[in-house]
């Protein structure tokens, strides 16, 4: 039989955004991440003004970003678009599914807040 102290161990694997493993800077944004064992979490915050091919293509050095987002929009507005010129909005409360090959900015002048698994 395991032992109790084991199995809660193993039962669920947590922690809390407020205490992330990392924290990256970004102009006009900020990503707090946590990691559990295999998946990290992204707490991802842009203020307004913020647009991926603005503030982050200069360090990804592509022309768009190439990384499939999934995840739920805590608060705020996204505009993201395509590299086939599809266009959507993102707003809280939205669970979100975003293919690679896309740009996206803040809308309206509220921080926009998002939770993106990886």
């Amino acid at each position: 039989m395991a032992d109790a102290s084991t199995t809660e161990k193993t039962a669920v694997h947590k922690q809390s955004l407020d205490a992330p493993d990392e924290t990256r800077a970004f102009g006009k944004g900020k990503a707090e991440v946590v990691k559990l064992g295999d998946v990290s979490i992204f707490r991802l915050h842009y203020e307004p003004g913020w647009r991926w091919s603005e503030h982050i293509k200069p360090m990804a050095k592509t022309d768009r970003c190439e990384v499939r987002h999934v995840g739920y929009m805590v608060q705020g507005r996204l505009k993201i678009v395509g590299r086939d010129g599809s266009e959507g909005e993102l707003e809280a409360g939205d669970a979100f599914v975003i293919p690679p090959g896309h740009d996206a900015w803040t809308v309206g002048n509220e921080t926009a807040i998002l939770l993106d698994v990886h």
